[in-house]
């Protein structure tokens, strides 16, 4: 009798297993019945190319996108315009997906192997065009799972303006945005497929802007105080820095305006800066460094200075429980593979980034998991890591070698090749959300890890301090 009744018990819980796994199947299912149609949305923000706090339209047709599969949307979260949620269900637990889709300046390009302005702005040679719709995709999914199961609790959807050093993240996790949420889930566009833990600088952003007296540059120098000899001062002093500071650290730095004419004495300049380290502590010391390297320069010269802190981001704190659930996850939908025609183009690439051929089995296997990573970019959602549990992973949108923020990121994200990598990265956030859901241990086990490696008394501060938003950073 005993036997008989644990006979059946294991028959009906392998029946609801299988059933559950069919409801599963379906959703992937229909993420690629439903691939043109993201496709033709990613190339939609491609085309339009928008930058930091700019994404007008990029940021409505994801609203629009997910207020036709029934989310409710909330607009200009922060008081950034073009952020905003978009949340389906109600109560515990709540899983967040992040959306990026902002474009970098200067990085025009065709959807061609060779490089090619196509007359705009800026470009998306970051892939957010990808990263935003496949967590829109990966949202609507999860919603549909939900449905179809009548499953309990809340998938969040965040779309995240201008992290390409506007850091919209930071202001919205400054606001609260993310205090509820139990997991926070993101990707990124890549030249591999790769789950492993994570690493991203903290970073700490500026202009400073110096202020002289005009005058005719031959004709009365002596009257003139030179706001770019204040600039070049202080360039010549930071890179003289470089040599007495961690060599971890990076600093980088661009002259935004220099002046209008050789002749005239240019009574206005500006410098924009960058800082990272893998520690916000020491990114904040170095900061302070270039600051009185900025004070000191525009004494030396006769200029005055003022300075603006555009952007600060925290390092990215990793969550080995949750990044060995993505790395499953990701090896079980896999990479992707060319056809004839997206071959001919990746070698083209290969050849342009100073190789033979392309490396075609990197697009297609997913890398070995490791728990050590380096990094030397950073992002905003390191903020976000150290107010929730926060979990990413990179799928293989470009040539296999390609960097970011080059025109051949930009070309490969505008062709079928990015928006395969973009139907991979939607399945594996859409099986990790599905998973949480369905095993409420494992969201406590990533809280225990989180809460552990942030520090009991750990308390959150950006380092944008209580700035508004930058919202004319790139104007």
């Amino acid at each position: 009798m005993k036997r008989t009744i644990l006979l059946a018990f294991l028959l009906t819980f392998m029946t609801s297993q299988l059933v559950a796994q069919k409801k599963v199947d379906a959703v992937l299912q229909k993420l690629d019945k439903n691939a043109e149609t993201y496709g033709t949305i990613a190339q939609n923000i491609w085309e339009l190319a928008e930058m930091g706090y700019q994404e007008e339209q990029s940021s409505a047709l994801l609203q629009n996108t997910l207020a036709d599969a029934g989310f409710t949307i909330n607009k200009g979260v922060a008081n950034i315009p073009t952020a905003f949620t978009a949340e389906y269900g109600s109560g515990s637990p709540i899983i967040a997906i992040m959306g990026e889709y902002d474009a970098l300046p200067g990085l025009s390009q065709e959807a061609v192997a060779e490089k090619k302005s196509a007359g705009k702005a800026a470009g998306h040679a970051c892939g957010h065009h990808l990263f935003g719709t496949a967590s829109t995709a990966a949202a609507i999914a999860v919603k549909d799972w939900m449905e179809a199961n009548k499953t309990k609790g809340t998938i969040r959807f965040y779309g995240t303006p201008a992290e390409e050093g506007g850091g919209a993240k930071v202001y919205m996790a400054r606001e609260g945005l993310f205090d509820d949420v139990d997991v926070a889930l993101h990707w990124h566009p890549s030249s591999q497929n790769a789950a492993s833990a994570a690493a991203a600088l903290a970073n700490i952003s500026a202009k400073f802007r110096f202020h002289g007296v005009s005058a005719h540059a031959a004709g009365a120098p002596d009257k003139g105080r030179s706001s770019l000899d204040g600039v070049e001062a202080m360039n010549a002093m930071i890179n003289m820095m470089r040599e007495h500071i961690p060599q971890e650290t990076r600093i980088h730095y661009v002259i935004t305006d220099g002046g209008k004419a050789p002749n005239v004495v240019p009574d206005f300049a500006e410098v924009y800066y960058y800082a990272r380290h893998q520690r916000r502590d020491v990114v904040k010391a170095i900061f302070d460094r270039i600051v009185k390297a900025a004070e000191g320069a525009a004494l030396g010269t006769g200029t005055t200075m003022d300075y603006e802190i555009v952007n600060g981001v925290h390092e990215l704190l990793p969550n080995l429980t949750l990044q060995k659930l993505v790395h499953a996850n990701l090896s079980k939908v896999g990479g992707i593979e060319y056809t004839s025609e997206e071959r001919a183009f990746a070698d083209k690439i290969a050849v342009s980034l100073g190789q033979k051929s392309a490396d075609l089995e990197a697009a297609k296997k997913v890398q070995p998991y490791k728990e050590e990573a380096r990094a030397y970019g950073s992002t905003d959602v390191g903020d976000v890591s150290f107010v929730v549990p926060t979990v990413g992973f990179g799928t293989a949108t470009w040539v296999p070698g390609t960097p970011a923020h080059s025109w051949q990121a930009v070309a490969a994200g505008g062709t079928s090749i990015g928006k395969k990598g973009m139907m991979v990265a939607a399945k594996t956030l859409t099986l990790t959300a599905i998973e949480l859901f369905q095993n409420k241990d494992l969201i406590s086990k990533a809280k225990e890890e989180f809460l552990e490696r942030r520090g009991a008394d750990f308390e959150y501060n950006p380092l944008v301090g209580d700035r508004a938003p930058a919202l004319d950073y790139r104007k």
